[in-house]
């Protein structure tokens, strides 16, 4: 029996068609206005230029805006958070993105905590994640919530399962593990150091690699009719995952490319749609 795959590629397209109708829908509703995410290059990082016009690719298709802020590389920490601030106060603003990383001298902890609540749509300020952890409103981190989309989309119930994530970052593997918590699995937090890791992953029913690895995880470590989830994405095409033997074995597992990838930038602008109807039609 064959491993179900969980495209992430096909359900970003499929929700891109949806969010186009909605954008519309709110343009008519707004007399022409629709969500803007606001995104900010600190430097001239070729890898984080192209994640930028990525998203500012995926904001024009559905046909919302993007306003592009870029800083030269000798910005400090207070310009930075000033900028962001700015922002916060622009009305015609719903969602800012920070693009990271941004250059040593700039603290980016700061800068991302400036960010207004209502207005993290890439889901990275403390009081978005503390606030989902205690299942209050709050946007989710972009990787781990696009995540969630793709098992729900799948019909893949999680509850009571035990679910492995190994990887502890700020904007992946830990609220990837609170989201999971709060869907009723019951979570074990890993990392590259952890001690018996590979008896940890062997008990998991769900594996979700986050570790930014290639291949640190062995596919027999990994048990029949699991459900494997690799986050990572490295040169030659792979992940977190020794992925190849696991195909007919596995109960799911996302490829890579096109499983989790897509689904990050697909969240953040499903987010920022979110925040343009709240603001627009709510608060407006």
């Amino acid at each position: 029996m064959s491993s179900l795959i969980l495209d992430g590629k096909s359900l970003a397209q499929k929700t891109e068609q949806e969010l186009a109708e909605r954008v519309s829908a709110l343009r008519t509703a707004a007399n022409g206005a629709a969500p803007i995410l606001a995104t900010i290059l600190v430097g001239d990082d070729p890898a984080s230029a192209t994640y930028v016009k990525m998203k500012g690719n995926a904001c024009e298709r559905i046909g919302m805006e993007s306003l592009r802020v870029e800083l030269p590389a000798s910005t400090s920490t207070e310009q930075l958070r000033q900028t962001i601030i700015d922002l916060n106060n622009n009305a015609d603003v719903h969602g800012i993105l920070l693009q990271h990383p941004v250059p040593e001298q700039i603290d980016e902890r700061l800068c991302f905590d400036a960010i207004d609540l209502k207005k993290d749509v890439d889901g990275v300020t403390c009081l978005g994640f503390g606030r989902m952890s205690m299942q209050e409103a709050a946007y989710g981190s972009a990787t781990p919530q696009g995540i969630m989309r793709l098992l729900q989309a799948y019909d893949l119930n999680i509850e009571g399962l035990h679910a492995v994530v190994v990887g502890r970052s700020a904007i992946l593997g830990k609220p990837m593990a609170m989201m999971l918590l709060n869907a009723n699995a019951t979570v074990t937090i890993c990392h590259s150091r952890t001690r018996g890791l590979e008896q940890h992953i062997k008990s998991a029913d769900i594996v979700v690699g986050a570790v930014g690895i290639p291949e640190f995880i062995k596919a027999d470590w990994i048990k029949d009719q699991a459900i494997v989830i690799d986050a990572g994405y490295h040169p030659g095409g792979v992940g977190d995952i020794e992925l190849a033997p696991l195909i007919q074995r596995v109960k799911a597992y996302t490829p890579v490319p096109g499983g989790v990838g897509p689904m990050t930038i697909n969240t953040l602008i499903y987010q920022c749609v979110e925040a343009g109807e709240k603001s627009l039609l709510v608060d407006g």
